[in-house]
């Protein structure tokens, strides 16, 4: 079973978009709750408004099922990336709106979780860790770049809406100062789109544990207010607001290449 699909690059850039997948395994469905089996909480359309990555030369990882299956941006032992907030799990209970995954008595068992670690998520992980290192070996340094977005207004998660670009890198630990500092100016520089750094978002599990500057790794992760690409009530892509989104993506990525270590 596929469990991912991964565009191999030839530059130091991996975008990698873990909330993109859709599928539910056979089975599963029947035992979550009406709303739930609309996978409702999936970062929609991230691998479509990044596609023009690959005209970078950038590796782009994507998987093929929802975070419900289990979620890969949160550590195998499910520890929580944001004590004292509310937050989802490795294999969530509940929905963004606090409202139950599961039907009573289905959520899984501590024994179906960890199978759900080994078939879902460490396949994820290795392709992940294997693509890093091939694109570090490759050119001394490597660019991971998380890919994310969700609704602006999320209560349970968050007060008030959600800055239009959140850019996370772990509270500086993640990512070079001279990297972050080109991203910032890119930012500061376009009047178009609300903006901040290391505020509600800060970078998941992935961005936490691959970041790791001194051995040449960099991750930064930027999550999306869904508006800024998308109708949001009607889960549609909007061509219009994901294009001139776009125009601001690539700039980015660009900025974080620019950054990148020459190849040694």
């Amino acid at each position: 079973m596929t469990v991912f699909d991964l565009h191999r690059g030839d530059v130091p850039l991996l975008v990698s978009l873990p909330h993109d997948g859709t599928a539910l395994p056979d089975g599963l469905a029947a035992r979550m709750t009406p709303a739930a089996r609309a996978v409702p909480d999936t970062d929609w359309f991230v691998s479509r408004l990044y596609a023009f990555a690959r005209a970078l030369g950038a590796s782009v990882l994507v998987p093929r099922f929802s975070r419900y299956v289990v979620d890969l941006n949160r550590p195998p032992d499910d520890v929580s990336l944001y004590p004292g907030q509310n937050t989802t799990g490795l294999c969530p209970a509940v929905r963004f709106d606090g409202e139950p995954v599961y039907l009573p008595g289905q959520a899984p068992s501590p024994d179906e979780v960890r199978a759900r670690v080994d078939t879902y998520w460490r396949p994820y992980h290795a392709a992940l860790a294997e693509e890093l290192a091939r694109l570090r070996a490759r050119h001394g340094g490597v660019l991971l770049w998380e890919g994310h977005s969700i609704r602006g207004t999320v209560p349970f998660l968050f007060e008030g809406r959600l800055p239009d670009l959140n850019l996370g890198t772990a509270a500086g630990a993640s990512c070079s100062p001279a990297r972050q500092a080109r991203l910032e100016a890119v930012l500061a520089a376009q009047q178009d789109y609300r903006w901040v750094v290391n505020g509600r978002f800060k970078g998941g599990y992935i961005t936490r544990h691959y970041g790791q500057p001194s051995q040449g790794v960099d991750a930064v992760q930027l999550e999306l207010a869904q508006s800024t690409y998308m109708d949001e009530d009607a889960v549609r892509y909007d061509e219009a607001r994901a294009a001139k989104l776009q125009v601001l993506l690539d700039a980015l990525l660009r900025a974080g290449l620019d950054a990148a270590p020459a190849r040694g």
